[in-house]
């Protein structure tokens, strides 16, 4: 179902990245990795060094990469430690710009899929934050961030409910060419980062990772992205997938009363 696919992923060198890398790769697609450092453990189809947060580097990508991409998978992302405009130039406007970008050189029927996270699962709470962070660019992102008081954890947050709203209002936006967009939400994953979201969000995390049987490992997620890239799933547009292990569902479940 993937042999062939000629696939783009995004932060290839550890954790959710690497493992779909690996997925792909395993079901004999075609993977051209992105990452700021190269990877050591698992082979590729292709590499290309690259920084998310720079536009003159995503740029160099988008005109490296070849023509008739199947597929995109945005994966690479920062953790609530690093700075929050750092943060928000990374996880959504590199992103953006990077997907953007490489629409022209995709095939008719291509699929693109964002990692967003559980920590988005309140977007519609932002809606204000939304809306005024489609016109935010790389110069304007600092002074948006002062105007919304969006500091510390809370640009991880931002970011990832921005993800998932920005994935809802692409679904039909390349219809006319089969391109469509979905994104996966994943709850606590044991990959490098975990540890800074436990130094950022402590008891927070530490409460999902109790109620959860166990936080998931990169080899529950990749399948999930993975999947979103073959044909089986051409009638997915604008989905949210949680693979969460339960928990935007437990959340939901309390918040309205039900659990």
């Amino acid at each position: 179902m993937l042999q062939g696919k000629s696939i783009v992923v995004t932060g290839v060198s550890s954790g959710i990245g690497a493992a779909t890398a690996r997925e792909l790769m395993q079901n004999r697609a075609i993977v051209h990795g992105v990452d700021r450092v190269r990877p050591v453990d698992h082979e590729l189809t292709g590499f290309h060094l690259a920084d998310l947060s720079d536009p003159a580097s995503i740029d160099e990508l988008v005109a490296a990469l070849p023509d008739g991409l199947a597929g995109l998978c945005n994966v690479a992302g920062l953790p609530p430690t690093a700075p929050p405009e750092l943060v928000l130039k990374v996880n959504v406007l590199g992103l953006k710009r990077l997907t953007l970008g490489l629409v022209p050189k995709l095939a008719d029927g291509a699929s693109i899929v964002n990692v967003a996270s559980l920590a988005g699962f309140d977007w519609a709470d932002s809606i204000p934050e939304i809306r005024a962070f489609h016109d935010v660019d790389f110069e304007t992102v600092a002074s948006f961030c002062r105007q919304y008081g969006i500091e510390g954890a809370r640009s991880y947050f931002f970011s990832k409910q921005y993800m998932i709203a920005w994935t809802f209002l692409q679904r039909w936006t390349w219809r006319s060419r089969g391109i469509r967009m979905n994104c996966v939400s994943p709850g606590p994953v044991e990959t490098p980062i975990l540890k800074d979201f436990v130094a950022t969000l402590g008891a927070r995390v530490e409460e999902d990772m109790r109620v959860m049987d166990r936080s998931a490992r990169p080899e529950d997620i990749a399948p999930v992205i993975a999947f979103l890239q073959t044909d089986g799933s051409r009638w997915l547009r604008g989905a949210n997938l949680t693979a969460d292990g339960g928990m935007s569902s437990h959340i939901a479940l309390a918040k309205s009363g039900l659990a």
